[in-house]
């Protein structure tokens, strides 16, 4: 049987736009507008404006959310509070590796989103569920994720362009959360996938093909999530179902600080835990080519002949104007090895590095 795919409240602007679209996640969402590189390109000189409206959106409050939180994922919420962002992991439980990396804005005291990737909403909802006898509260948590849009406005002057059109999520700082009253009702966030400053606004349902009319009318620019991979590839910023997922977990792939395990317990320490004792098998690292011939995820690594890794993400930069690729190597190739990558039969030089490719904020 075909999937049934779910769409955004702006899938009809999409369309009328001319936007090519194609299944993500179990969405069908907009993979470009006139081009990758184009949209690419604008979002590194000026803004543009993503639907990733395909992100979940899990609604935890109470005041019990806290705790529940803290032992479900990762990363230490004490580090921050409310009206701030933290990057996190959802890990498994019986060997560590990232079932889903999550933003979540704690957006008041006693209430916080949790953002997981598209593919993954039901798993993490679950786990919340599951976490409930770790809260010292009452707590109640819900997916919400077909009550909004989620828009994310990126660029050098993505700022400079939302505060005549949304002047409260234009100065929000980087990593933090507030509440948005005009022209919406809703939330906006210091965040993004690109490199770019930038600011994610979660707008109701309702309201977003209004909010989006304004961002294209203002010339934020829409682009694709074509363009956003290839930003995110620039940045370094790792992919679930790449560079996280099963058989990955945060110490693979250079993210230990995302699961403190000085907090206490929580889901997936103890297998991480043995790891870290015994120490990777290997580890996530960029590969700058030589040339403009593209990697691509599978394609092996090798130094001197003999295979030392493996490619999960590759693309052209259209900065860098080369192939670059993120891939899983030996931990005892260094940074700044020559190694040869396989490109359907054809051998690709390059050099091992570590992200980001391109300067991010």
């Amino acid at each position: 049987m075909a999937e049934t795919l779910r769409h955004s409240p702006l899938d009809a602007a999409h369309r009328a736009a001319g936007a090519r679209m194609a299944p993500f996640g179990g969405w069908e969402m907009p993979i470009q507008y006139t081009g990758v590189l184009e949209e690419h390109r604008a979002c590194r000189a000026d803004a543009v404006v993503f639907d990733v409206s395909h992100l979940g959106s899990v609604l935890v409050e109470g005041p019990g959310a806290f705790a529940a939180l803290q032992w479900a994922l990762s990363n230490d919420l004490r580090r921050i509070a409310a009206g701030h962002t933290q990057y996190t992991h959802l890990l498994d439980p019986d060997d560590a590796h990232v079932v889903d990396d999550i933003i979540v804005w704690w957006v008041a005291p006693e209430q916080l989103l949790v953002m997981p990737n598209a593919s993954n909403t039901d798993g993490v909802t679950t786990a919340i569920g599951e976490a409930v006898g770790h809260a010292d509260g009452p707590l109640e948590h819900r997916d919400v994720t077909a009550s909004r849009a989620v828009l994310a406005v990126q660029g050098p002057h993505a700022r400079e362009r939302l505060t005549p059109l949304v002047e409260e999520a234009a100065v929000v700082p980087r990593l933090h959360v507030t509440t948005v009253h005009e022209p919406f009702a809703g939330y906006a966030a210091g965040t993004g996938y690109t490199g770019e400053d930038g600011v994610e606004l979660h707008v109701p349902a309702a309201d977003a093909p209004d909010v989006w009319a304004r961002l294209v009318d203002a010339g934020i620019r829409p682009a694709g999530l074509g363009a956003r991979d290839t930003l995110r590839l620039e940045a370094g910023y790792p992919l679930h179902g790449h560079e996280l997922g099963p058989g990955i977990t945060p110490l693979q792939a250079g993210l230990g600080w995302v699961a403190r395990l000085d907090k206490g317990d929580f889901r997936g320490r103890a297998p991480l835990v043995a790891e870290k004792e015994r120490g990777v098998t290997r580890r996530l690292r960029g590969l700058l080519g030589d040339d403009r011939q593209i990697p691509r995820a599978g394609c092996a690594v090798t130094v001197t002949g003999d295979v030392v890794g493996e490619v999960t993400s590759g693309n052209f930069s259209p900065v860098l104007e080369r192939g670059i690729a993120l891939a899983f190597l030996r931990p005892d190739v260094p940074d700044g090895a020559r190694v040869v990558i396989d490109v359907r039969g054809r051998p690709v030089a390059a050099s091992v590095t570590r992200p980001p490719f391109v300067p991010t904020v």
